[in-house]
């Protein structure tokens, strides 16, 4: 994607709250989002970056979850687009996409494991893509009570070091997980609650950081 056709950030606000419901793409830059303070970040900082890939943003490395929600921005059904860039370095990089969120402990989630991808190890291999919804079904529930459910490998995986692409559809309760433009899912699970709209941000797990960029969003 062109980050030079990223609507302004006053623009790209106001489309976003007035076309929800009307199936209307928006692009978010979040370079400049963070720059004006248009972002809830809880437990992180969230700093703007170019490297010679994309203009972007990067969170800090702490301990905990972290999550940076968009300001005046709510996700109901629909598609989200999204550039991310983990790192392969066992138990510290995990990085997704929070939706229907509440607030910083109470949402759905679609994350990744970059340290996984591409694992000789067969049991690490599969923990590539996780669904979460929190605070009810955290990874670890959900891995001891639905093994492979809620987790899957992704075929053809990414460098682990690299920027991989992200589509999430989510049609409640339904949810399609697509990466770097594969015709097939690596992940088709049905959402473990009831809520259909809410905040939508972005997601790093424990001790983790993470690069994001060209954020694309179209509520149905």
């Amino acid at each position: 994607m062109d980050s030079n056709c990223f609507l302004p950030t006053t623009i790209a606000l106001t489309i976003a709250i007035s076309a929800s419901g009307q199936g209307n793409p928006i692009k978010y830059d979040l370079n400049s989002l963070t720059k004006t303070g248009k972002v809830q970040v809880f437990n992180r900082t969230l700093m703007p970056i170019a490297d010679k890939e994309q203009t972007a943003v990067r969170f800090s490395e702490m301990a905990g979850d972290g999550v940076a929600w968009l300001e005046g921005v709510n996700f109901t059904n629909g598609i989200i687009e999204i550039d991310i860039k983990g790192k392969d370095l066992l138990q510290q990089s995990f990085v997704g996409i929070a939706f229907h969120g509440n607030d910083e402990k109470t949402f759905d989630a679609i994350y990744f494991r970059p340290f996984n991808f591409q694992s000789s190890d067969p049991v690490r291999h599969i923990h590539a893509v996780q669904y979460v919804s929190q605070p009810a079904y955290p990874w670890d529930k959900l891995r001891e009570e639905q093994y492979g459910k809620y987790e899957k490998v992704i075929p053809a995986a990414p460098n682990p070091n690299e920027w991989f692409h992200v589509k999430i559809i989510v049609d409640y309760p339904h949810i399609s997980v697509y990466v770097n433009n594969s015709k097939e899912a690596c992940l088709s699970v049905d959402q473990l609650n009831d809520h259909q709209s809410g905040k939508i941000g972005l997601w790093v797990g424990n001790n983790s950081g993470g690069d994001f960029a060209n954020l694309v969003i179209t509520n149905k």
